[in-house]
């Protein structure tokens, strides 16, 4: 019953908008199916080869990867339904719910490839530091407004949910998982940024999770290999840099329009992860510069509408909307930043798959239903000024 009160002050407005205006973001939505279509062509192009030897099925990862989208869409629609209220009111539950998860997963957790990331639950493996992301955001959208006052004006409002982020970052560097880390990280910053803080608290910061980034890094072993192998990954193209310098193989493939799809040879076991977090190298080499092109535009209108829209609800005072919006924006905008910078080796290799477009259950559902809560916050937001919106024909975001 919690989850349904206090609702009545959005659900007539948003009824009423329903009934007279396209109560979704065109835009915001065309993008993401389009991320959609293009993930579920190029799994079925980047895996066919490694599903056959196998699993003695090429179509195996594609078929599932239809099961995780359909899946998502559906979470997608689920989440659309919940008034931001409710993530609102369920701030504490969110973020109780994340570090259980996150123990959970070092203690009953399956192992792979040297990393504690999964529950294994019969055929499927759920990744809790994919839906954690979501949750703390939300958590840490409801402190912004609750305690905006003492996050703008002293330095303990503004260090504590900091704090959280040092126990969530250290569960999640137990497993290791390095990168969803970094990805947290920003977005917590982003948010706190976004909300008003002194540039002086914004700076000092900054240069502490700096520092404490380069700290991690000096004090593993296999992190600092990799921060350096990068740099030169030709100096040791059979060892540790043997990644990254098929992943630059395939984007020089693919010159400006690419091979075809279908063609990539760097698919044919050559490229490791191909279909996960190394698939837009194969995009690079089937459709060349054009396709890296299109696909870095479709997450440029992501991130703009998502930011966008945390705008507009913050222009109409709902604060918790603004912050959320703005932190699923970073969330979805750094990820995919770090992705395709580590496939074309501007930044170290990391584990992270590309939003709505790589092969991984449990990103895919949180990656759709990332929209659905944009979605949700836009039609909302929209429907607190439908008189104005009506009256002028307007567009606010």
């Amino acid at each position: 019953m919690t989850a349904a009160i206090n609702t009545t002050a959005v659900n007539p407005s948003l009824a009423a908008y329903h009934s007279k205006h396209k109560a979704y973001d065109s835009t915001l939505l065309l993008a993401a199916s389009s991320l959609l279509i293009i993930g579920l062509v190029m799994i079925a192009s980047a895996s066919i080869d490694v599903a056959d030897v196998r699993n003695g099925n090429p179509f195996h990862y594609v078929i599932r990867h239809g099961s995780f989208m359909v899946l998502g869409i559906i979470a997608g629609l689920i989440v659309y339904q919940l008034p931001s209220q409710w993530w609102q009111k369920t701030g504490w539950l969110a973020l109780s719910a994340s570090i259980i998860m996150l123990i959970a997963v070092l203690i009953i957790g399956k192992e792979v490839n040297g990393s504690t990331r999964w529950i294994g639950m019969g055929t499927l493996n759920i990744q809790p530091s994919e839906l954690t992301k979501l949750l703390l955001i939300s958590y840490l959208a409801g402190y912004l407004v609750r305690r905006r006052v003492e996050v703008l004006n002293s330095w303990w409002g503004f260090a504590k949910p900091m704090l959280v982020l040092i126990v969530v970052a250290a569960l999640l560097l137990k497993e290791p998982d390095f990168g969803a880390t970094v990805v947290i990280g920003a977005a917590f910053l982003g948010m706190i940024f976004l909300s008003g803080v002194k540039i002086g608290q914004f700076i000092i910061l900054i240069l502490a999770c700096l520092a404490a980034a380069w700290g991690l890094i000096q004090s593993s072993p296999y992190r600092l290999q990799r921060l350096t192998g990068y740099t030169d990954p030709w100096a040791d193209q059979f060892g540790t840099g043997y990644q990254l310098t098929q992943s630059l193989i395939a984007f020089g493939r693919g010159d400006w329009a690419g091979v075809g799809l279908g063609n990539s040879i760097q698919k044919q076991f050559y490229l490791p992860e191909a279909h996960t977090d190394f698939v837009f190298a194969i995009v690079a080499e089937e459709f060349g510069l054009i396709g890296t092109i299109m696909v870095v535009i479709l997450f440029s209108v992501l991130v703009y509408r998502a930011l966008k829209i945390g705008n507009f609800a913050e222009r109409k005072n709902q604060l918790f909307s603004a912050y959320f919006a703005y932190g699923i924006g970073l969330l979805l905008g750094v990820q995919a930043f770090i992705n395709i910078g580590v496939n074309m080796g501007l930044l170290p290799t990391k584990g992270l798959t590309l939003p709505l477009v790589s092969y991984g259950g449990s990103s895919l559902i949180v990656s759709c239903m990332c929209i659905g809560v944009l979605a949700r916050i836009y039609a909302e937001t929209k429907a607190l000024d439908i008189d104005d919106q009506t009256d002028s024909g307007g567009h606010d975001a």
